[in-house]
């Protein structure tokens, strides 16, 4: 999904990169002279997530080599799928958003509520796609049976969870897990054509319970400003376990990596996020200590790619030529 949105798309976006180059901060103007919130259901939220589950790592009180099946029971082939496949989405496990009886119940009723046992439903009625570890397939059925292991292992509701553990000691302070469809305002309104005419719709007040631990939190521009460098450099986890998030293995994508939760493209790190109606990408460039935080309110694909994709690459190419988004870096 790419490019600018398609007539009739309108609302506002902003892109800013900083801080590692005086004077330069990139800015699209909204016309509503307000900033955007963060989509609802953008996998930023998913990488904070990973975090909590990371951190329980640090305190021992799970493995990243545990075999899923000592936490959830009924996964398939669960005795050999490891937490850690789970995250580097290697598991081979179908992915529930790609079952058509979903994407029916979702788009014809977009206010309904989703448990995560529902969610799982959905894509453990399928076979898996690979053997464990065996490939890269990016899998939002793998985020729900990690937040069901943070439930477990961390004694609390997930949202209890990230907001005690992850959002309050990273300082994101505008950042919050939504229980139904509630976006506190400001916000820009999201328009999709996941609709069951193809048609472009408005798909603000979707209920996010569909995303869950894939996605489902709010946040913005400030906020994912301070999270992109607190998960790029690791500020909540032990040098050790942050070594382990950022050992990335290909992804069949070109100039693209991924570790746990996260990707290295072009040299910045972090995670880009897409949903009925919105898109992010919140990324790190360590070499340079600078920040990328884009937010879009459409998922509208240009030219078969994703809006967000196409502008942080566009942005990069300018402000980084070195090290361009979606692009491998140059050998020197």
């Amino acid at each position: 999904m790419a490019g600018p949105p398609r007539e009739g798309v309108t609302g506002p976006s902003r892109a800013a990169a900083t801080p590692a180059f005086p004077g330069v901060r990139i800015t699209l103007s909204p016309r509503s002279g307000t900033p955007p919130g963060v989509p609802p259901g953008v996998p930023a939220g998913w990488v904070r997530e990973v975090t909590a589950l990371l951190e329980l790592v640090d305190e021992g009180r799970i493995g990243l080599d545990d075999p899923i099946s000592a936490y959830v029971d009924c996964v398939p082939d669960g005795e050999r799928i490891t937490l850690r496949q789970l995250a580097e989405m290697r598991s081979g496990l179908f992915p529930y958003t790609a079952d058509p009886d979903f994407i029916r119940a979702l788009e014809g009723e977009p206010s309904r509520t989703f448990t995560p046992q529902e969610l799982l439903a959905y894509g453990f009625k399928h076979n898996n796609t690979a053997k464990p570890g065996e490939t890269f397939q990016y899998s939002n059925t793998n985020l729900i049976l990690l937040g069901l292991v943070v439930e477990k292992a961390g004694g609390h509701p997930l949202a209890d969870f990230v907001h005690h553990r992850v959002l309050r000691p990273a300082h994101l302070r505008n950042t919050l897990f939504p229980a139904g469809s509630e976006f506190p305002e400001p916000h820009a309104r999201g328009y999709t054509n996941q609709t069951p005419s193809g048609e472009i719709g408005d798909s603000t007040d979707w209920n996010q319970s569909w995303a869950w631990a894939a996605g489902a939190m709010i946040s913005d521009l400030h906020d994912l400003r301070r999270w992109a460098e607190v998960v790029a450099t690791g500020r909540l986890l032990s040098p050790q376990t942050q070594a382990e998030r950022l050992r990335t293995l290909p992804t069949g994508f070109p100039g693209t990596s991924y570790g746990l939760g996260i990707f290295e493209t072009g040299g910045w790190i972090g995670h880009n996020g897409s949903t009925p109606g919105y898109e992010s990408v919140t990324v790190y460039l360590p070499s340079r200590k600078a920040t990328l935080v884009l937010l879009i309110n459409t998922d509208v694909s240009y030219q078969g790619q994703e809006p967000s994709t196409l502008l942080a690459r566009a942005i990069t190419e300018i402000v980084t030529p070195d090290n361009i988004y979606d692009r491998a870096v140059p050998p020197r």
